[in-house]
């Protein structure tokens, strides 16, 4: 054998492991981050509880190995009790609202950051960057003190005269809502931002001197091409809220209810390990299945158009 040939077969056979090495490792990661735990809570969902230990799923008894399951809970969650599938609904649907007023709020702030001067745009970046240098928790206790009916806003509207009586707005829909929309407002900004700076002015003067309007350029350029922009952000304020629980439990009232709480309740309050972590299940499944829909999809669509 020719030694160049000798070498090529041996880069070629470090080029796949190396190529394996590089996949492996965030998939490694990503098992043993996400994938095992999730078994974890799982098999707590679908154990008996002996006392303060669970029973063990595979059991070896009379000469017999015997599975137990109980999946008791998931029955409970789906047709006994409501308060499950409210609280399920609760969520998704402040999730959803927060996701649409961070979006109708932040676009428009990061087309102003990316069509700003380069020169201003650190400092634009960092004042956007500013709240997280302080601590989440104390910034959702300050929006207590601004909403309370004797906070600052209703002592503010009270002393111009705008109002003869302390407004209500704390624990209700809307003091929740501005307290979640406060908080992951920057995560649609960011990825939003890092698309629309990298769009070419070139295509919207393209599309204004073949009569389109400025409106009309924008409809049919600035967004088309800030999908990916949209649709990270709102994947990453969409997740968490959905799970939210300081935010909930701090800004929120009876009429905010939301997994969350349901949560902390049944694994502290309730001490039902279980029943929790079939709540827990169904909030990832809920959020897990679509996004891998989703994200099938959009593969599809991606490959229908190359071909």
């Amino acid at each position: 054998m020719h030694p160049s040939t000798g070498r090529n077969l041996l880069e070629s056979v470090l080029g796949r492991m190396g190529r394996r090495f590089v996949i492996g490792v965030p998939m490694l990661f990503l098992l043993l981050i996400f994938a095992l735990p999730f078994v974890v809570v799982f098999k707590i969902s679908i154990s008996e509880v002996d006392g303060v230990r669970f029973v063990d799923l595979l059991t070896w008894q009379d000469g017999m190995l015997q599975l137990k399951l109980k999946f008791t809970n998931y029955r409970t969650i789906f047709f006994e009790d409501d308060l499950y599938l409210r609280a399920y609904v609760s969520s998704i649907w402040f999730a959803g609202v927060t996701t649409v007023i961070c979006l109708a709020i932040g676009y428009p702030f990061a087309y102003f950051l990316a069509r700003s001067r380069p020169d201003i745009r650190p400092a634009l970046l960092m004042l956007l960057m500013l709240p997280f240098w302080t601590s989440f928790l104390l910034r959702v206790y300050a929006w207590k003190m601004l909403l309370a009916d004797n906070g600052v806003f209703n002592n503010i509207a009270i002393a111009l005269g705008l109002l003869s009586e302390p407004v209500k707005m704390m624990n209700t829909p809307f003091s929740l809502t501005l307290g979640m929309v406060y908080t992951y407002l920057p995560f649609m900004v960011l990825p939003l931002y890092a698309n629309l700076v990298k769009l070419d002015i070139r295509l919207l003067e393209a599309a204004r001197d073949l009569g389109d309007s400025p409106w009309q350029a924008f409809w049919r350029i600035t967004v088309p091409l800030s999908k990916g922009g949209i649709i990270a952000g709102a994947l990453l304020v969409f997740i968490p809220c959905v799970g939210e629980f300081v935010i909930p439990e701090l800004l929120g009232g009876p009429e905010t209810l939301m997994i969350g709480r349901v949560l902390w309740d049944e694994f502290f309050s309730n001490n039902d390990w279980p029943m929790a972590s079939s709540v827990a299940v169904i909030m990832v499944l809920l959020i897990i299945v679509p996004l891998a829909l989703f994200n099938k999809y959009q593969a599809e669509s991606t490959t229908g158009d190359g071909r």
